[in-house]
């Protein structure tokens, strides 16, 4: 099922979803949209993120959907990072817009924003631009319209490495300072290796084994799930 939340910010917003009834409707799935009124405050966008998130999981509730699909894609995560990091935040902070969290899925991370406009308008699909998204009041609008096409002159790969640090920093866990190497530096892995990390943590493969080059071996610490270098110390083989 498909659930829009109107914010209430703008009249238009009802029309908006409209277009979204509209083709849920053409493809025989089932539609319901929320109303909401934000509580007063500071920071508009976050007061709305969290009205928002609990909107759809009461509408999850009412239709009995296990999970909530989300539209972030890569340039929504790799803004996130850099917001983060101009907040002074620590790896654990970095590591934002997992794939799946909890009840939470994102399927179109792996898309860049023009990647999707591009399917939309090759397909002919109606689509609406929130004018919030150009509004330079926020500074996550600076962080896309001006810090992330700066870095993209730079480093045309950016959005994808932003993306790739959030993996990396997602598959090491709360417990990041154990994955070690023999030495107690950090243990620089392919993201390859990273992406077998964080699907083995999400598969709960407490038991698994990510063979390194050298013969050196990650594995998941049984009790925790956590990864960490195996050493002849552990007593492992």
């Amino acid at each position: 099922c498909a659930h829009g939340v109107d914010h209430g910010l703008r009249p238009e917003a009802s029309q908006e979803l409209d277009l979204v009834e509209d083709l849920a409707a053409g493809l025989k799935v089932e539609f319901s949209r929320t109303r909401i009124q934000l509580e007063k405050g500071g920071n508009l966008q976050a007061r709305a993120r969290r009205a928002r998130y609990q909107a759809l999981r009461a509408a999850a509730l009412r239709s009995g959907s296990a999970l909530i699909a989300t539209g972030h894609h890569a340039d929504d995560r790799a803004e996130t990072v850099l917001l983060r990091l101009l907040r002074g935040a620590g790896p654990r902070g970095l590591a934002v817009l997992a794939p799946r969290d909890k009840d939470m899925i994102r399927p179109l991370l792996g898309a860049r924003q023009r990647d999707i406009a591009a399917h939309l308008r090759r397909h002919g699909l109606k689509f609406a631009i929130d004018p919030s998204n150009g509004d330079s009041r926020f500074l996550r609008v600076r962080v896309r319209q001006e810090l992330l096409p700066a870095l993209e002159r730079l480093s045309p790969g950016i959005v994808r490495h932003l993306n790739a640090l959030a993996d990396q920093l997602l598959a090491m866990g709360p417990s990041s300072p154990s994955l070690l190497d023999e030495a107690g530096g950090a243990l620089s892995l392919s993201r390859a290796h990273w992406d077998q990390i964080r699907r083995a943590q999400e598969r709960g493969l407490r038991r698994a084994r990510i063979l390194l080059p050298g013969g050196r071996q990650v594995v998941m610490d049984p009790s925790t799930g956590l990864p960490h270098l195996a050493t002849a110390s552990l007593g492992l083989r």
